[in-house]
């Protein structure tokens, strides 16, 4: 799962060998090229500008990597995707007040750096088997003053669902989403690199409360089998809920205007404060890990769930420089061990902003991912004779740099600690320079 930076792209020479391939590009390049504005209260200050009625983005994350010790085995390899996005304003295209609409496409390409590593987390947050795909494809419609919001599409719920500010510089995948969720159901929920079909509303009965609820297809249109499906037999429904708390001085100063803006793109502003639960529900049935009947079958559970804490809360800021501060963040969740293989996760970090002189801008991160197995998972490989450890730990450093408005870089080093929860998998020292572009 990607953070919640926006604009992460590849190298100049790499964007431009792959834009001609890329379907509707050049129809793309045609309009006025504005960054993506993929928002909810992690979003970039107030735009004063005018909506546009069409709004193209293109959008290239690329990283090189290399395993630099321990691990499945070393080596190095280079891992990228490709976004072509389009917001639609469709009060000011079809007179449909406050409603917008979005699309993007994605194209994966390049290696996958956990094959080296080994790990069960994800050590890149944008790595995923190489394919061209919707990822998101959604219709939203605010009412009541924005207070309520109704969103339908295909649908990343981790854009909105299960995020913290904080987090967003991580690059490995758990700081996104931690793993007692994303790796739950049949194919994960809907989250990148695969989503679902679904709704979600959203309401906002005062500034800095949300209450969120979506309901999904249980299985990704992607199928593990690769074929694609929408809400077929056996498939269930996903169901997610969430409740946050929000902190965001800025507002307070503003004149009130009775307007609360709510949902994707809402651009909101970043927050100093936020605390946040949340929980899901899958309805479909689902094999025991490693209970069994008297005929050997697996035994069968209907449902599966799981909930998660969120807190992220600034923790200094320079009284002279503003955007000099500390962060810190601490995610919790439990999955549901019968069925998934993690059962408890607990992520937590810090992230130092502007602490060099005349580096306003950089960010300076330093995080720890830990993902506990369950129970029932421990007992199936003790039961297949595969030695296997409780945990797996990975502690991040990582290094935003922003160049100019444009272009960034973000050197990062991880260390995984028992890869896999395999004791056989040596601990394994894993750097990637993320390299950052956006138009």
């Amino acid at each position: 799962m990607r953070t919640s930076w926006s604009c992460r792209w590849g190298w100049i020479r790499v964007l431009r060998s792959c834009i001609p391939t890329v379907p509707y590009t050049a129809a793309l390049l045609g309009f006025v090229i504005g960054g993506p504005a993929i928002a909810d209260e992690t979003s970039a200050a107030d735009t004063v500008s005018a909506p546009r009625a069409l709004k193209p983005g293109l959008v290239y994350d690329s990283a090189a990597f290399a395993n630099l010790r321990g691990g499945v085995h070393g080596g190095a390899t280079y891992t990228s995707n490709l976004n072509l996005q389009l917001n639609i304003d469709a009060a000011s295209l079809f007179g449909w007040p406050d409603a917008i609409a979005y699309l993007d496409a994605l194209w994966l390409q390049g290696g996958l750096p956990s094959n080296f590593i080994g790990d069960a987390q994800g050590v890149s947050n944008i790595s995923a088997p190489n394919a061209v795909k919707v990822y998101e494809a959604w219709v939203q419609k605010n009412f009541l003053g924005n207070r309520v919001s109704l969103l339908a599409g295909l649908y990343d719920l981790n854009s909105e669902f299960y995020r913290l500010q904080s987090a967003g510089l991580f690059l490995n995948s758990s700081f996104g989403i931690g793993p007692e969720f994303s790796q739950s159901g049949v194919a994960g929920p809907s989250i990148f690199p695969s989503t679902s079909v679904g709704m979600r509303i959203a309401f906002k009965p005062a500034e800095g409360v949300v209450i969120r609820a979506a309901v999904l297809d249980g299985v990704p249109i992607d199928r593990p089998n690769g074929s694609h499906g929408v809400f077929e037999g056996g498939d269930g429904a996903l169901i997610v809920s969430e409740v946050a708390f929000l902190d965001r001085p800025q507002l307070r100063t503003r004149p009130t205007s009775g307007r609360l803006r709510l949902g994707r793109q809402a651009m909101l502003g970043e927050y100093d404060a936020k605390v946040a639960v949340g929980g899901w529900y899958y309805s479909a049935t689902f094999d025991d890990l490693s209970e069994t009947q008297p005929n050997g079958h697996a035994v069968r559970h209907r449902g599966s769930g799981g909930f998660y804490a969120l807190a992220d809360q600034l923790l200094y800021r320079d009284p002279d420089q503003s955007a000099r501060k500390l962060t810190g963040f601490v995610q919790a969740g439990l999955g549901d061990d019968r069925v998934d293989r993690f059962g408890a996760y607990l992520g937590t970090g810090l992230t130092a902003v502007g602490l060099f002189e005349g580096r306003a801008s950089d960010e300076l991160g330093l995080g720890l991912a830990y993902a506990r197995n369950g129970s029932h998972y421990v007992s199936a490989q003790l039961i297949q004779g595969s030695p296997v450890a409780k945990s797996e730990k990975t502690i991040e450093l990582s290094y935003l740099i922003p160049l100019n408005a444009w272009l960034a870089l973000q050197p990062d080093l991880q260390y995984v600690i028992t890869p896999n929860t395999t004791p056989a998998i040596p601990n394994a020292l894993a750097f990637q320079l993320r390299i950052e572009i956006s138009f």
